[in-house]
């Protein structure tokens, strides 16, 4: 869908997308159209059209359609929201303002939460540019009702409320912690959307299970276990599997593990225990 053209133009450089992708607090994105033909790069700050009103985000992406009939929103009858204008200084002060009250909005979601005695834990809250709305994203491991809280929050607020259940990774999102390696989170960083991470991926990468290793600050399994598996599993597919019977210089024997950096197979050999061959004078001795 989107073309990407930082390969062949600096940043500097502006172009008249038909698409761009634009992304708001916490990673939320979203497609928008750029009918008003609006000289856009990525990292520009634009207004565009909202819930009722309009927001502000950041262009990460920007692209032509190709096969988007009346901007089909991936696949929706409804029509694309749309690019309104590239942001003022006043705008982006605006949005400063209201990340700074949404701080204070935490703090007194979180103290009406205690007063109803909700079992929900507050993670962020996000006004809407132009403040029409005020959404505040938690994590609960049950149904909540919370429509007193809702009454009580836009009785407080004179806005619109959404309360936006999350699950946990989404929450680790919000908070934009630093992993155990020193670096941000991915999913604050650069990750769009979540993959479905299984032990399956662990078994696929020969990684010994260790959970306080393997497990993020979100309390699932770690993103970037996803991000080498591929390399992995192409890599495993030219080696035999453990278990396999195969022939070796020293005679039939059976695979005991492998070692890929190294190119290195160990077989065992009953009674006789386990010898490591280099896994081309194994292909060599096949080919004879």
């Amino acid at each position: 869908m989107f073309k990407d053209y930082n390969s062949s133009k600096s940043n500097s450089e502006t172009e008249i997308p038909d698409i761009v992708e634009i992304a708001f607090k916490a990673g939320r994105v979203g497609v928008y159209g750029n009918d008003a033909k609006l000289p856009l790069k990525t990292d520009d700050k634009v207004v565009v059209e909202a819930d009722k009103g309009n927001d502000l985000g950041k262009v990460i992406q920007i692209g032509q359609h190709f096969s988007f009939p009346g901007y089909n929103n991936g696949g929706s009858d409804e029509p694309l929201k749309q690019t309104v204008r590239i942001a003022t200084e006043e705008d982006l002060k605006k949005i400063d303002r209201n990340r700074e009250d949404e701080d204070r909005a935490v703090r007194d979601c979180k103290g009406k939460i205690v007063q109803h005695r909700l079992l929900m834990n507050l993670v962020d809250a996000e006004y809407q540019w132009d403040r029409n709305k005020l959404t505040f994203y938690f994590t609960s491991e049950q149904r909540v009702d919370f429509r007193k809280l809702v009454r009580d929050l836009a009785s407080k607020f004179r806005t619109r409320i959404e309360l936006r259940q999350v699950g946990v990774r989404d929450a680790a999102k919000h908070v934009q912690g630093y992993g155990a390696c020193g670096c941000q989170l991915c999913c604050t960083v650069f990750l769009k959307k979540f993959e479905n991470i299984t032990t399956q991926y662990i078994k696929d990468q020969l990684i010994q299970t260790n959970p306080t290793r393997l497990t993020g600050v979100c309390g699932r399994l770690k993103c970037c276990l996803a991000f080498e598996r591929d390399f992995y599993l192409d890599e495993m597919s030219k080696y035999p599997i453990a278990g396999q019977k195969i022939d070796t210089p020293n005679g039939k024997g059976r695979v005991e593990k492998v070692d890929i950096f190294n190119g290195i197979v160990y077989v065992g050999f009953g009674d006789q225990g386990i010898e490591k061959f280099k896994f081309a004078d194994l292909q060599a001795s096949e080919a004879v």
